[in-house]
């Protein structure tokens, strides 16, 4: 929703999302109860994860926005929310999670309710060369909360996710600001408040949407596929209910059915 008012405001997406990471990093530095030093933080077993991360969100970012200028905004949400079913897979394969028979339906539901919830109709025909960029978005996506789990059950300890969610963001801020240095001398930085403000409004719920996905991930009554598959698919819900409500958008037949399917996969991976 917060993208949408970009392009309602003339916010830079660009120079709003660098600022949106600073501030995310800030908040995470800030709930963080323990000292911090630069050494501390090098030696932990999770750090070299943060850059990954780091250089994860910002490829990841730029190969949406590319997938959605060239191809459409659908395919590129269709793509990226799709992608819950490789951390769903790799924590039933690698982490041996149980699932029962009404969870493996709702995630199956939940796939079909991300694609017709998320696609608009549209007459624009994507050629097959078009189609490396939505599977690019996907494996990306998919690869960073499969990361993420990792990282979450194998060295992250719950007093430290505030500082593991901020060191994530803090090294996406580093690498954006150097790409935005590399670009300086084309494009010559020039500081906007509107994209400061737009940067702030973003950083902190961008922040707290990591931070509570590590501490759904570490709640034992929950596996990952069903954390990732319920937190996928209420997003898609959320937004498209919110675009309309907010943005007078219209949704068509198939819209509503994936909406329908969503609060059905919802209920079957919750509560069976």
């Amino acid at each position: 929703m917060i993208f949408k008012l970009f392009s309602i405001y003339k916010v830079q997406t660009l120079y709003a999302i660098i600022t949106n990471y600073v501030v995310a990093c800030s908040v995470g530095f800030f709930l963080y109860q323990e000292s911090v030093t630069i050494s501390s933080v090098i030696e932990k077993p999770w750090f070299i994860g943060t850059l990954i991360l780091g250089i994860l969100f910002i490829v990841v970012f730029n190969l949406m926005a590319a997938t959605a200028q060239k191809v459409g905004v659908s395919v590129a949400s269709v793509a990226t929310k799709m992608s819950f079913v490789i951390p769903a897979i790799i924590g039933v394969i690698i982490y041996k999670e149980h699932l029962g028979f009404f969870k493996v339906i709702g995630i199956f539901l939940a796939m079909g309710a991300v694609y017709f919830a998320s696609i608009k109709e549209s007459n624009t025909k994507i050629n097959s060369s078009a189609l490396l960029l939505p599977t690019l978005v996907f494996f990306g996506s998919g690869i960073i909360d499969t990361t993420i789990n990792f990282f979450q059950k194998e060295h992250v300890t719950p007093l430290e996710f505030p500082l593991f969610s901020a060191m994530i963001f803090g090294s996406a801020a580093i690498i954006g600001a150097c790409f935005i240095l590399v670009q300086s001398p084309k494009k010559p930085l020039k500081i906007n408040f509107k994209n400061i403000i737009g940067g702030i409004v973003l950083g902190i719920p961008n922040y707290f949407s990591v931070f509570f996905l590590l501490k759904a991930l570490n709640n034992p009554e929950y596996n990952s596929a069903s954390i990732f598959t319920l937190n996928n698919v209420a997003v898609v819900m959320f937004s498209t209910l919110l675009g309309i409500l907010l943005f007078k958008e219209k949704i068509s037949t198939k819209n509503w059915g994936g909406i329908a399917l969503a609060i059905i996969s919802i209920l079957l991976v919750a509560l069976a």
